[in-house]
């Protein structure tokens, strides 16, 4: 996903000087033609995020276009007060872009595990949250965000995550996709887990279930017609994150049923609610953390059996 965004965001930036990168003293590994080609508009801020995130606010009120660019954690909680103040606080066009999303980082530790940035940047007003499922979908919502003229915050995998499409989907800000259809269950999936709820569906296949699978790239604005209309058609709805099972994806899906009169059979899946003690690789950590595929699918069958309240 990291090296898309990095290829994608280079094109657009040739295209409108206004269009500044700042990191904050990484990416070398990513960002190399940008340097070289556009050497004016990039800025190495440093390790001093709260610094990088009010020098972009001041480039957008002067009418540039500025992406910050950082591993999740830094770029997102290390400068809140930052982005809530001098960002959204003044609905700046500023694009703040976080590398790492999840697990991206397992064995690196808790420090660089990205688990609660959706839920505290979901807080604040005028914020639009971007986890694109895989590649493809890095490339066109890069595109996408770059068109926008508000606080845009993108969440990008670094895992050497999988192509899940054989030709370019529609893509709109706030409007998830259908990657196949279904009539039994609906898993609704996001970043790095999109391709788990993909397999998942392939082995509940096997058993004759019927799975919708829907990559909700968007979380803020959340795409309520889609989640409702698949509550309508389905009997289970089960969300699937690579974040806190508190604030992210599953609390936004549920909040949209929760005011529904629906009632139809609902769980969240993701991280659970504590600090890991396992360190390893992302698929590694998925599956220490109950996100395994074997669990994806018992958990849709369990939630199928349920009845709803008389």
């Amino acid at each position: 996903m990291r090296n898309t965004f990095a290829a994608t965001l280079l094109e657009e930036a040739k295209k409108d000087n206004r269009i500044i990168l700042l990191t904050g003293d990484l990416g070398f590994s990513a960002f190399e033609n940008f340097m070289r080609e556009l050497p004016k508009q990039y800025l190495n801020a440093g390790v001093a995020e709260q610094n990088m995130t009010g020098v972009a606010a001041g480039l957008a009120m002067e009418g540039y276009k500025p992406v910050i660019y950082s591993i999740v954690p830094f770029v997102t909680m290390r400068n809140f007060e930052q982005i809530r103040n001098d960002i959204c606080y003044q609905n700046l066009n500023v694009k703040i872009v976080g590398v790492g999303a999840g697990f991206s980082y397992g064995p690196y530790g808790h420090t660089h595990h990205s688990l609660e940035d959706i839920g505290i940047l979901r807080t604040l007003p005028d914020m639009t949250i971007i986890a694109p499922g895989d590649p493809t979908e890095v490339h066109l919502a890069t595109r996408a965000m770059l068109t926008t003229n508000t606080p845009v915050y993108f969440r990008l995998g670094k895992a050497g995550e999988k192509i899940l499409y054989n030709k370019e989907p529609r893509f709109r800000i706030g409007k998830g996709i259908i990657l196949q259809d279904g009539s039994d269950a609906t898993i609704v999936a996001t970043s790095t887990l999109v391709s788990r709820a993909l397999e998942a569906a392939a082995l509940l296949a096997k058993k004759s279930c019927s799975v919708r699978v829907i990559s909700m790239h968007t979380i803020k604005p959340i795409d309520a017609p889609l989640i409702l209309e698949s509550a309508k058609k389905t009997h289970a709805v089960i969300t699937l994150e690579d974040h806190s099972i508190i604030g992210g994806l599953g609390s936004a899906v549920s909040e949209v049923l929760a005011e529904s009169s629906l009632g139809t059979p609902f769980q969240r899946m993701g991280v659970p609610d504590r600090f890991t003690e396992k360190i390893g690789l992302q698929e590694y950590m998925h599956d220490q953390n109950g996100l395994s595929v074997h669990l994806i699918a018992s958990a849709v069958i369990k939630l199928l059996f349920q009845r709803k309240p008389t």
